[in-house]
């Protein structure tokens, strides 16, 4: 699609004339104009590259790129302790949600799950005790991302916490997602109260086992529980995979539960285990969130791509990844979503938004998928009309229609995939997706549901530094 001047000249007034990392308007200009027009012969730029070559370079790197997203093959494969899978872990630290965070930059619903996460593992006995602990420096914080895990909204994982382990058969990466709570009053959005500390208990003692019986059980017979038909088939029964996982948990418990019977498990746990993953509609969102992180990996680290592979939250902060620029943060603040509220809720209550769980997006689906789930908007407030709109406005910022998630409603194409950060900055139009809504003070949980766009600034930066990078 060929770049209209006009949109260069809008996005030159935009930036300073000279940015602090030495990248001039000019260079951001040139940028813009190499990779969509391959040629410069209507303004007299020059360079010391040769601009078709740039272009051919960028669409090589980001069909490359995209390929491998969508070919990428998730597979459940695994479940134990995050100390034990999770290549890095280490005591005393905790993983989180978003770009990188110091405890006093922590926004309410973080710091309310770093409370009820030290609480869990017995650094602390109460929530007095934890902050004491989280203020003295002696946890260590990082990103999920970091650690090739995501979590959704606080995302926090802890040594002791049991996550699942989805291996990559395409590729070989591995991922890594913690177990889903539920709604209301749960970590993820901030809660640490005792029932909250008891769930997570159980959660370890009496689910993460079943699930380790189960998925050894299925391992008898085959690699495991490949999640990309999950989400394929999902799409088609009314699902996201972002905020809408209702056909998916159905088809993971179809999948699951012949090999949950056969595990030798006490009646009583299997069925308590049975019940609570069958009542909440996202046991699977974890799942699909690792699934995504795999599908995003292996477009990660390709020199040349403008392909944007994390999107991401955590309360203060917005920040992305893009596959050219290795694990480079660009960073700005995280919007407030808008949306559905819970009795007694309203906007002033909520915090910026926050969580991993926008990889679905990134690797096409969730939010970007939203016109195959008309009824996700009772859930996040618009109206099946805008589900459609968002869906379409995303093709306008992606590389390609997806090969295997596919829209019904749309004639059966496939959802928008591979943001490219260069139609970002030209279109000015931003990834957009669904997202819970976590109360700004620790210990509430979530107040409701709703959407938000990503800041245009991070975009913006991403590719000032990509210019400066590869010399354009």
């Amino acid at each position: 699609m060929e770049i209209l001047l006009y949109d260069v000249a809008y996005f030159a007034q935009s930036c300073t004339p000279v940015l602090t990392n030495g990248v001039s308007k000019l260079s951001l200009v040139k940028i813009l104009l190499y990779s969509c027009y391959g040629s410069t012969s209507r303004r007299n730029f020059v360079t010391s590259r040769n601009p078709s070559q740039i272009k051919d370079e960028i669409e090589k790197a980001n069909q490359q790129a995209v390929e491998r997203m969508m070919e990428s093959d998730p597979v459940w494969v695994d479940i134990g302790l995050a100390r034990k899978v999770i290549p890095g872990m280490k005591e005393k630290m905790l993983l989180h949600a978003g770009p990188p965070i110091e405890w006093d930059r922590m926004a309410g619903p973080m710091k309310g799950a770093v409370m009820g996460a030290a609480i869990y593992e017995g650094w602390a006995r109460d929530g007095a005790e934890a902050e004491k602990l989280a203020k003295s420096g002696k946890i260590t914080f990082v990103p999920n991302h970091h650690h090739n895990a995501a979590g959704p909204m606080a995302g926090i994982v802890s040594p002791n916490m049991p996550v699942y382990v989805v291996h990559d058969r395409k590729y070989g990466n591995d991922t890594y997602s913690n177990l889903n709570e539920g709604i209301g009053k749960v970590l993820r959005y901030g809660a640490y109260s005792s029932e909250v500390i008891q769930r997570l208990t159980w959660m370890r003692d009496t689910l993460a086992t079943t699930l380790e019986a189960t998925i050894k059980e299925i391992k008898k017979e085959k690699n495991g529980v490949a999640m990309k038909p999950i989400i394929i088939q999902a799409l088609t029964m009314g699902d996201d995979c972002h905020n809408r996982y209702n056909a998916a948990t159905s088809l993971f418990l179809k999948e699951i539960t012949p090999y949950m019977m056969q595990a030798g498990l006490d009646r009583k746990i299997m069925i308590d285990s049975f019940n609570f993953m069958a009542q909440n509609n996202f046991t699977s969102l974890n799942l699909g969130m690792a699934s995504g992180k795999a599908m995003t990996l292996a477009a990660h680290k390709i020199k040349y791509s403008t392909v944007v592979t994390v999107l991401t939250r955590n309360g203060t902060d917005a920040g992305v990844w893009v596959s050219g620029l290795d694990n480079e943060w660009f960073i700005g603040p995280a919007p407030v979503p808008k949306g559905v509220w819970f009795p007694g809720y309203g906007e002033k209550d909520a915090n910026p938004d926050l969580g991993d769980s926008s990889i679905t997006e990134t690797a096409g689906y969730g939010g970007f998928a939203m016109a195959a789930a008309p009824g996700i908007v009772s859930w996040v407030g618009g109206s099946v009309a805008y589900a459609i709109e968002n869906t379409q406005k995303m093709y306008e910022i992606t590389c390609t229609k997806h090969k295997y998630f596919i829209i019904p409603f749309l004639d059966f194409q496939g959802t928008p995939t591979g943001i490219d950060l260069r139609k970002v900055v030209r279109t000015g139009i931003t990834p957009t997706i669904n997202t819970g809504i976590a109360h700004k003070e620790a210990g509430i949980g979530q107040v409701g549901a709703g959407m938000i766009s990503f800041p245009l600034d991070i975009f913006k930066q991403a590719l000032k530094s990509y210019a400066q990078k590869y010399g354009i």
